[in-house]
């Protein structure tokens, strides 16, 4: 429930189920002053279908966010609190709202956050693939060096990379993803919590097979790279060393790369880590 200070409550709503809404997101969207909402008429039908009554809307988009920072302060000088909303999921996540949560924080307004839905977690916990360590792109960009500078900084980390993508171009991104990672793991999470709700999983070698018809909001996941046939002791030395600046415990790190090769267990690796780490 709002607190009695000015308060900006950050409100994940549903990304498509509202089955999916919180109890303590409805309390807070019909208790705010108002609403700071992406596309108002847009979040209005939202609180609509779930019989939220709100008390006012502001647009916040990319276009106004900076200019709409000093209304908002000065509504919140004026002992107001507001809820931030996107027009789905967790607002900030390719959405508008980091510089006013800024502002707001050097402002002194307490920020609550109100958590719920959000799709790179969605498609991360359905999908099938190592769910981390993750690193989330947003929006991919439109030119493809940019697109191929994206994929060669983060694909060499290792990491699973998520990412949102336009439908009519999907089949071209993954096209590029293979052109500069090579052949791994992938999967296309469309509509994710809809009724048609569809996670379409493959290699990018083979991606090209992917249709080039799907509709609805999409989720990419590509896993982290994988070594063909069992791994060999010195491959997993050379995956030890990469992964001890972590800092992660030995556990940690043994499940990690036990899950991106094939042949050993994770008990096994775990010896070699603890090994290693007894003769450093």
């Amino acid at each position: 429930m709002p607190s009695n200070s000015p308060t900006l409550w950050v409100v994940a709503t549903p990304l498509g189920n509202l089955g999916d809404i919180s109890d303590r997101a409805r309390k807070v969207l019909a208790k705010a002053d108002v609403i700071l909402a992406e596309d108002t008429r847009r979040t209005g039908k939202l609180l609509a279908g779930l019989d939220i009554k709100g008390n006012g809307f502001i647009s916040l988009h990319d276009h106004n966010e900076e200019r709409r920072i000093a209304t908002v302060l000065e509504f919140f000088d004026e002992g107001g609190s507001a809820a931030l909303v996107s027009d789905a999921g967790t607002p900030l996540m390719s959405d508008p709202g980091y510089r006013l949560v800024k502002a707001c924080r050097e402002h002194g307004v307490n920020i609550v956050p109100v958590p719920g839905p959000c799709a790179p977690i969605v498609a991360l916990s359905a999908c099938g693939l190592p769910p981390y360590p993750f690193v989330f792109l947003g929006f991919m960009p439109r030119k493809e060096g940019q697109m191929t500078k994206l994929f060669e900084a983060h694909g060499a980390t290792g990491a699973t990379i998520v990412f949102f993508e336009r439908k009519s171009r999907l089949r071209e991104t993954l096209a590029l993803a293979y052109k500069v990672l090579g052949n791994r793991e992938f999967a296309v999470c469309r509509e994710l919590t809809k009724d048609y709700e569809e996670f379409i999983t493959g290699s990018l070698a083979e991606s090209d097979e992917v249709s080039a018809e799907l509709k609805g909001e999409i989720t990419v996941v590509i896993g982290p790279p994988v070594l063909s046939g069992p791994a060999s002791e010195e491959d997993i030395l050379r995956l030890i060393e990469k992964e001890l600046p972590s800092g992660d415990k030995p556990k940690v790190i043994a499940r990690r790369i036990a899950d991106s090769v094939e042949g050993w267990t994770a008990k096994a690796v775990y010896e070699k880590v603890t090994e290693r780490k007894t003769n450093s």
